[in-house]
């Protein structure tokens, strides 16, 4: 009977206003949900028969079925922080931590460190990144991040860069005296180098002029910092020539050296003296020049340094865990990783803010931030829930006025049924 039909029509309406209610009112509620994405009911219609048998368009309704609750993805405001370890993804993809349940997903980056120095999430679940090695680099072997290294070790310096000038017009008379080098030389530079104790000594580069393109240096040391050395005496322990084109820019350049420290650190320790790339090696020759102008040096740069603990840390903007130790020193300790998935709106919630890969979702392809299509990885930023409050309550009021109009059916259905029964009495 078509009545009977309209009512049951009328019940899928309230069943499926009712189940959207339920998903408007989730909205709602995590509104103040960090990372949270908003989801939105998905209807369908549903047919009972056909009234001229199979293939025809004379089809009869019988209401409406939940088809699907969708996520949908869109990108949440980035709010600022004070914590150096909350992460927001500007973009594509999810942060990934491990815990007990296995590998999960999520756009909450509300992460800090426990006791054991590993990032974490609220719930404990460690985040997930690629690892770096001793010198900072970082590889593609994935872990739970953490900070391992509350100690960066002494580096003796290995290598000296300068960037200068040396004029031309020079007199080529001037000889090298080791015991007066300050007035024997055409021009000096002081760099600090570091032992393999991490002990730094202040080290005079001097040069002369040796003929119209070529000039030769002497790295010196105090004798009171090297082995068997004399206090107030300069001790030679590194040497080098240097040869220009006549344009003024360095054609080749040869270097010998060894430093022996005293004080416990290792002796012969090899520093090269490096004065960038010449042109015999494929290079411009242009990081240390002889023009007609007065001799300067412009920057010297050191690979050595001391022992130092960890001052702070922070994030880059490709996910790079830096830690600033207090000798100055900034090391690399770790990547975060991102996950990207074909189809993410797939994902099955698990609570917790946490979403787990489906078959429909496709695998996660992990990846470093800015790669692949992946998002950006900002630090002091959390990602505020997508839910507009204004947009779920005219939602909410839709629902309610649609589960009032199938209640509507049903009633108008139980009217008509009424008038059926009372045609016996009359």
């Amino acid at each position: 009977m078509g009545i009977l039909s309209s009512m049951y029509t009328g019940y899928t309406g309230i069943q499926g206003q009712g189940e959207a209610l339920s998903v408007f009112g989730d909205n709602i509620a995590n509104s103040a949900t960090v990372g949270f994405k908003t989801a939105r009911p998905e209807f369908k219609d549903a047919v009972a028969k056909s009234l001229n048998g199979m293939g025809t368009s004379q089809a009869t309704g019988r209401g409406t079925k939940l088809g699907n609750i969708r996520t949908v993805f869109s990108q949440g405001t980035l709010t600022q922080t004070e914590s150096p370890t909350d992460l927001a993804i500007t973009g594509n993809g999810f942060f990934v931590v491990d815990g007990v349940e296995g590998r999960a997903f999520t756009r909450d980056g509300s992460f800090h460190f426990d006791k054991e120095g590993k990032l974490v999430n609220g719930s404990g679940e460690k985040v997930q990144g690629f690892q770096a090695d001793g010198e900072g680099k970082i590889t593609s072997k994935m872990g739970a991040l953490s900070i391992d290294r509350s100690i960066l070790d002494a580096k003796g310096t290995g290598k000296v860069e300068l960037f200068a000038n040396l004029d031309s017009r020079a007199d080529t008379e001037l000889k090298f005296d080791p015991k007066n080098p300050d007035k024997t030389s055409s021009f000096a530079t002081g760099v600090t180098v570091y032992d393999t104790n991490g002990a730094p000594h202040a080290i005079n580069v001097y040069f002369n002029k040796v003929d119209a393109n070529n000039w030769e240096y002497k790295a010196m040391a105090k004798g009171e910092d090297i082995e068997g050395g004399k206090a107030g005496e300069m001790v030679i322990q590194g040497s080098g020539k240097l040869s220009f084109t006549e344009e003024g820019r360095l054609k080749e350049q040869n270097s010998e050296s060894s430093f022996s420290f005293n004080k416990g650190s290792k002796a012969g320790q090899k520093v090269e003296f490096n004065f960038g790339k010449d042109i015999k090696s494929g290079g411009d020759g242009l990081q240390i020049t002889q023009y007609g102008s007065n001799s300067e040096a412009y920057k010297t740069v050191q690979n050595g340094y001391s022992s130092g603990g960890i001052g702070s840390l922070k994030f880059e903007d490709d996910g790079r865990l830096v830690a600033v130790y207090t000798n100055g020193e900034s090391v690399a300790v770790g990547q975060v990783s991102v996950a990207k998935f074909e189809a993410p709106e797939e994902l099955m919630k698990t609570g917790g803010n946490k979403y787990k890969e489906t078959r429909s979702s496709g695998q996660a392809t992990i990846g470093a931030p800015l790669s692949g299509g992946r998002g950006q990885v900002s630090s002091k930023t959390l990602e505020a829930s997508t839910t507009d409050i204004a947009n779920e309550f005219i939602n909410l009021m839709t629902a309610q006025r649609n589960f009032q109009a199938n209640s509507k059916v049903i009633s108008t259905g139980d009217e008509l049924l009424g008038e059926i029964i009372n045609l016996k009495r009359s």
